[in-house]
């Protein structure tokens, strides 16, 4: 086991955590992060690496080459926020209101840092390794944006990585898996149109909130069965309406109703059955209820797939560093969803998970990043590094 990656990484520990601390005191919303990226392009310039700012709006990409080594390697970190109030107890906790970093994103970037000043520092490679600093991961937005404006035509790669801690997963340990790892998710809005009235004259009115109640209803009932009785047990896709928005007083019968959907499927042609049923079920219970309506159906979501021969060669080096007893491979796949997914279409790679412990779940009020697993990340990116352009 080559322990001398990691207990060089923990050496720089105390500045991840100064980093990490400073974004989550400061988080700014997918695709507006400005100040965020402007922080981390000046880390990477003092580093001396090459640094091109503005890749889809706010991404960043950092490049160093050392030698004459042709090969090139991509390690990617996201660094938007949530819109979410915290409500920890920190004293580094996120001094704007209704904004916070609850997925663990500073924690992601902080070690993606870390990674680069040790890299930066020892010049142990030959080739090119190039830090993507990505914006919008929670809208499916950054991902997308970044190859759009010609993220692998500008910054060839021959492999890409990622990764994300998770809570549940015992703290410190790599967990890989093959193929289909993460879902695609499709974020629809359902509009219900009715006739806004009176509420003591409901009858001159076409009530949107009740067509809405039975469309919940049918999202519970019919389209879990969609899941039940037309997917395969051996097939993953779920379902869940998150949002119901419709009216501000009680005695007025309102003139629309707005429901939220996160539908997350495993394969292409699942996601396209499945969709195609949730706009069918919605035709038949506004047409029930007399109302209109619409749908808009927002980014397009795509199934992360790991490359086998990538994952498990990155396995085998997250057990060079840190011993076959932290790394689980296979580990197991998840129905959250990734715009890194985006960026395995294009080019092959791997994405795995570093146990967070037993915290919160990302997106609760009260997750926290455990920093303890800093040092292993930034270790993590180095073995990638090191190894694939040794």
């Amino acid at each position: 086991m080559n322990t001398t990656i990691l207990e060089c990484t923990k050496v720089l520990h105390n500045e991840m955590k100064e980093w990490m601390e400073h974004l989550h005191q400061s988080p700014e919303l997918a695709m507006q992060e400005a100040e965020t990226s402007k922080f981390i392009a000046e880390k990477v310039k003092y580093f001396g690496f090459d640094v091109v700012e503005g890749v889809g709006k706010t991404g960043i990409v950092a490049s160093m080459t050392v030698g004459d080594g042709g090969k090139s390697i991509g390690l990617r970190a996201d660094f938007d926020a949530l819109p979410i109030q915290e409500v920890n107890d920190l004293q580094y906790k996120s001094k704007v209101e209704g904004k916070a970093h609850l997925c663990g994103h500073d924690g992601h970037t902080a070690m993606l840092l870390g990674a680069a000043k040790y890299l930066s520092e020892t010049m142990n490679f030959n080739g090119t390794v190039r830090l993507i600093f990505q914006p919008g991961e929670e809208t499916m937005e950054g991902g997308p944006a970044m190859i759009k404006d010609g993220l692998f035509e500008r910054f060839p790669v021959d492999a890409v990585y990622g990764m994300h801690n998770m809570p549940g997963l015992e703290i410190g340990k790599f967990y890989f898996y093959d193929g289909e790892m993460m879902a695609a998710v499709d974020n629809w809005e359902i509009e219900i149109i009715g006739k806004g009235s009176h509420g003591s004259m409901p009858e001159l009115g076409i009530d949107p909130i009740v067509c809405g109640s039975s469309l919940v209803m049918v999202m519970v009932m019919a389209l879990q069965t969609i899941v039940s009785r037309n997917v395969s047990p051996w097939q993953n896709s779920v379902i869940s309406v998150g949002a119901f928005i419709s009216g501000n007083a009680g005695n007025v019968v309102p003139q629309n109703a707005i429901l939220r959907l996160s539908i997350r499927n495993m394969d292409s042609k699942l996601r396209e059955m499945v969709l195609n049923k949730v706009c069918s079920i919605t035709k038949s219970q506004a047409e029930a209820f007399n109302c209109h309506y619409e749908i808009r159906e927002g980014i397009l979501g795509a199934v992360l797939v790991n490359t086998p021969e990538n994952t498990q060669w990155a396995a085998n080096v997250a057990r060079d560093i840190f011993g076959e007893g932290k790394v689980v491979y296979p580990g197991n796949p998840y129905m959250g969803s990734e715009d890194f997914a985006f960026m395995l279409q294009k080019k092959p790679g791997s994405y795995c998970m570093l146990g967070n412990g037993d915290t919160f779940m990302v997106h609760h009020p009260n997750y926290v990043f455990n920093q303890d697993i800093l040092p292993l990340g930034a270790a993590y990116w180095v073995g990638l590094t090191e190894e694939y352009l040794k």
